[in-house]
């Protein structure tokens, strides 16, 4: 058995396609577009180079054929917020059954990190934003994955807490059928707050793309600015919708207005995993004329819930059930596109939206977990913070 780095034609080959022998029995993996993975390790188009830096590994069994993969890194901006330690990343781990071949691949991650001056590493996660490939699949190996989330075997589990990973936080991903009952609370919310005509809800018109643009940054950097994170510049926000907008539905698009001033959203898209399960990882010009054809079929009978906001000013208040019972609305009883509906994942440190997703009468269909290790296993562990 050998680790080799990562640094060749061919072992950038053999990591991208390792998971494509490995998973190939398996009915409900959905195999990545490659230039999707691709990115996450080509400075010019991840952004988080710019203070980061990773390294990646394959290892080799005696015939030469490629059992594992895994990467580390480092996100200088990052690895000191929110921790007691400075704290690394690890991810794109895929192995066969086996713990040694496991272990080889989790301490090159460790030693790695290390020798920069790292405590502890979190994983499987993103050298980049946690939307994207953040955290370990527990429960629900019988659903499909959804766009950019982790889908991977059940004995990956028994190696991560074999090697002394501990649970950080957990990640609910909620899911139903789209014209299932909702709770009676929300419709109860909805008719008290309806009351208050200043209050308005709409879909998005694709037509006025600009205007819903700077609604969305307006209501991003309002509900997540006590949290740390920073504002999102009209350059950024233009860039996200722009990158959204071959998929979008104008009609599961929501925004929530007080006096024409923009207090909420409810944005879901066309789950394109559906469609991209029918592409083998290849957008080309093929894949790309494949992706129309099932656009133009209707393919995708799945909608995916990507963010949920409301600003500080009107929380409490029920402008989540005016919110969802619009979207209700159009979804049961005028627009009858989706049959399944699921949720983009919630951190267990998360309790206000995870009542918001029972509200909604979803249930847990997948969970995945954020590990921690700490090098130094006499420190005390700690789980991640509640907001």
């Amino acid at each position: 058995m050998q680790l080799l780095a990562v640094n060749t034609p061919h072992t950038q080959k053999e990591f991208l396609e390792l998971p494509i022998r490995l998973y190939k029995d398996d009915k409900y993996w959905i195999r990545p577009l490659d230039k999707d993975i691709e990115n996450v390790f080509d400075p010019k188009t991840n952004k988080t180079f710019r203070k980061g830096s990773l390294e990646r590994w394959i290892v080799v069994d005696g015939k030469g054929e490629t059992v594992g993969r895994v990467a580390a890194f480092v996100n200088e901006k990052s690895k000191n917020k929110g921790n007691d330690q400075p704290t690394g990343g690890m991810g794109f781990f895929e192995s066969i059954n086996d713990q040694q071949v496991a272990f080889t691949l989790f301490d090159a991650c460790k030693h790695w990190l290390e020798q920069k001056g790292l405590e502890a590493m979190d994983g499987p996660i993103n050298f980049g934003d946690r939307d994207k490939w953040w955290g370990l699949l527990v429960d629900g190996f019988e659903i499909e994955p959804n766009y950019l989330q982790h889908y991977n075997f059940p004995y990956y589990q028994d190696l991560f807490e074999a090697y002394g990973f501990k649970t950080y936080f957990k990640q609910f991903t909620y899911g139903r059928k789209t014209r299932d009952p909702l709770s009676p609370k929300l419709a109860a919310k909805a008719e008290k707050l309806n009351r208050d005509k200043a209050y308005s809800f709409r879909y998005m018109r694709l037509k006025e793309l600009e205007k819903y643009t700077e609604d969305f940054r307006i209501i991003y950097n309002q509900a997540w600015g006590g949290h740390g994170v920073p504002d999102m510049t009209r350059a950024q926000a233009r860039s996200i919708i722009r990158q959204l907008k071959p998929i979008i539905d104008e009609k599961i698009v929501w925004f929530g207005y007080y006096n024409q001033d923009p207090i909420a959203f409810f944005i879901m898209l066309p789950e394109v995993n559906q469609i991209f399960k029918y592409l083998n990882g290849k957008l080309d010009l093929l894949g790309k004329l494949k992706f129309v054809w099932h656009k133009w079929r209707k393919t995708c009978n799945k909608m995916f819930g990507l963010v949920f906001g409301i600003v500080p000013a009107h929380q409490g208040k029920g402008v989540e059930g005016s919110l969802i019972m619009a979207a209700r609305q159009m979804v049961q009883d005028d627009y009858h596109r989706y049959e399944d509906f699921e949720m983009n994942w919630i951190g267990d440190f998360n309790p206000k939206m995870l009542r918001v997703a029972d509200q909604v009468g979803g249930h847990i269909a997948k969970t995945h977990i954020t590990y921690r290790k700490l090098f130094d296993e006499t420190k005390e562990f700690k789980r991640h913070p509640f907001i």
